[in-house]
């Protein structure tokens, strides 16, 4: 009896290890995609087309350690069957890595964008500002919500699922004022249009930092708050 005690305590010890790892390996993929955005953000604004070209080729960093992660999970359910919060520990870390993985995809976006504006020897105007305030929200967003996902902190994950309707609210304004700057001056159509994807890549990123958020809800408290009434939710499990 004692042997198997022994075993089994070495196991637990084992696969604790292995989650540890799991959630290290994540905040590593996350803070990767981080300087993806910062650097993405950074090459728009200046127009940098070398600082852009490197977040594309960076990419695929992004990319290589999500497919590792997710070779890890198979591997942990396929030989550990993890029942309870530890399943939910699983899950949620595919579904972060997935969105995780996205972000970087729009990150690449943005540099693209920035590539374009180089080379038509466009400037970033001043009046584009409003998408360096986006951008700066969004960033905020990721940060805050992989501190999240680090500490298992669902209240600081409620409130980045709430902040994202700032995100949304500042990109209509800013398309608004996009759509503006066209029609007054039709020969910079294409230049304004690449800022607008870029806007829009923004927005999605904001969109991935709330879908984490929602994990973060998901793996503490066992609950799918998605579609579900914010307000509602923060009351029932933060009472």
């Amino acid at each position: 009896m004692m042997e198997n005690s022994n075993n089994s305590q070495h196991i637990s010890h084992k696969f604790d290890q292995e989650m540890e790892s799991l959630r290290n390996q994540v905040l590593k993929m996350g803070g990767l995609v981080e300087q993806q955005i910062a650097g993405a953000i950074e090459s728009l604004q200046s127009v940098n087309a070398a600082g852009a070209e490197e977040i594309i080729l960076r990419d695929h960093k992004v990319n290589a350690l999500e497919v590792t992660i997710d070779e890890s999970c198979t591997q942990i359910l396929a030989r550990r069957q993890p029942a309870a919060s530890d399943l939910r520990m699983v899950v949620a870390v595919i579904k972060t890595i997935t969105d995780l993985e996205r972000i970087g995809d729009e990150a690449e976006k943005i540099a693209k964008m920035a590539l374009n504006l180089a080379e038509d020897d466009a400037g970033f105007s001043s009046r584009y500002s409003g998408i360096t305030h986006l951008g700066d929200h969004v960033r905020q967003m990721v940060h805050d919500v992989l501190d999240a996902y680090a500490r298992q902190d669902v209240d600081a994950a409620i409130k980045v699922v709430r902040s994202d309707d700032k995100a949304d609210e500042e990109y209509q304004n800013l398309m608004r004022l996009l759509i503006t700057f066209m029609m007054e001056d039709p020969r910079r159509i294409s230049e304004v249009l690449d800022v607008v994807w870029a806007a829009r890549a923004l927005e999605r990123i904001g969109d991935h930092a709330k879908n984490i958020g929602e994990y973060v809800i998901y793996l503490v408290k066992g609950k799918d708050i998605r579609h579900l009434d914010l307000d509602e939710v923060e009351k029932d499990i933060l009472s």
